[in-house]
């Protein structure tokens, strides 16, 4: 009687290119990470104890520890507001005429304790619900700028100076006015894509609170670091003649400033902390970094573009970036 042999057992040869031969799991590449810190902690030690680290370490840390509790509230405000007060209440609020609209909606925008990320959605729900989009954006510029949250941490952020408050108040407000202006005045409706549903729709309201929570904490969080880092940096590593040669002339200090404002991309809830430390700068082009960052920034330009299309985005942007920057000059040179 045969018997039939089975055949043995071979090893699992995989391909040297096939990428499931080299698989790290999560615990491997841990495991390797804190190898590799162990392994190099004498020099990570001394780097750190470097004067030059200690000033940035300094820096990084007050920005952060000012900032975070204002960022958390106005996070945790924002979220009530968007999905517990519903968006007709806006659009019942405010009056027909579109001219007297812009206005109202522009001081409407301090009753939403939140950074400009919540803003952008809730132009957007105005726009659905029929609001005509002149007031909408109004609303959306001035919102992160003027509510309690941000000017209550920007008097915090400059004690010594209280009138800064009023002069980015006044100067924030007055840009999100001129925009609603400007729009009703030239704006096309070609221009504009009607905003897609918000995320959130059909989900409870607990989960829909939670979710914007995690949202503007994951997004603005991560740019108040980037922010804390930045600012940081410029106090401990780039040499002080190049920041003092900026900042003794008036145009390039508004200029440089309104620029950092939009590559940083802070959160409105943070970014006075942050100017608070660009001491070398004058009031003035501190507030143009206050006014623009809110305003316009790498991450607002692709909220605005994803939520209104990118044809608005590249007409909108640069006018508010143009616009924000005179408009500080003048206010500042008029209250600071």
């Amino acid at each position: 009687m045969a018997t039939t042999k089975s055949a043995p057992p071979q090893a699992d040869h995989r391909d040297a290119d096939d990428p499931r031969g080299r698989r790290f799991d999560s615990p491997l590449v841990l495991i390797m990470l804190l190898l590799l810190v162990v392994a190099v902690q004498g020099p990570i030690r001394r780097a750190l104890s470097a004067p030059v680290m200690e000033s940035w370490m300094t820096v990084f840390v007050a920005v952060i520890v000012q900032a975070l509790p204002f960022l958390v509230l106005g996070v945790l405000l924002s979220a009530v507001i968007a999905v517990f007060v519903p968006p007709s209440f806006f659009a019942r609020a405010l009056p027909k005429r579109p001219a007297l609209a812009v206005p109202v909606a522009g001081v409407a925008g301090a009753v939403l304790p939140g950074c400009e990320c919540a803003s952008v959605p809730v132009a957007g729900a105005l726009v659905r619900r029929g609001v005509t989009p002149a007031a909408a954006f109004a609303f959306l510029l001035s919102a992160p700028a003027i509510n309690p949250i941000v000017l209550t941490a920007t008097a915090v952020a400059f004690p010594h100076h209280p009138q800064m408050v009023l002069a980015r108040f006044a100067a924030s407000l007055l840009v999100a006015c001129t925009m609603g202006w400007l729009w009703q005045r030239l704006g096309r409706t070609d221009w504009l894509r009607p905003p897609a549903h918000p995320s959130f729709d059909g989900l409870s309201k607990g989960a829909a609170f939670w979710g914007s929570v995690r949202h503007d904490v994951m997004h603005a969080g991560g740019f108040l670091v980037v922010g804390a880092m930045a600012a940081a940096t410029l106090k401990a590593v780039v040499p002080a003649s190049w920041l003092h040669t900026a900042a003794h002339n008036p145009v390039v200090s508004i200029l440089t400033l309104a620029i950092l404002a939009v590559v940083l991309s802070i959160c409105s809830e943070a970014d006075a902390f942050v100017a608070t430390s660009l001491s070398q700068f004058s009031l003035t082009a501190r507030l143009a970094f206050l006014v623009v960052g809110p305003m316009i920034d790498l991450k607002l330009f692709a909220m605005q573009a994803a939520t209104f299309g990118r044809g608005f985005a590249l007409r909108f942007a640069p006018v508010t970036f143009t616009l924000a920057i005179l408009v500080s000059a003048l206010v500042g040179a008029v209250l600071l």
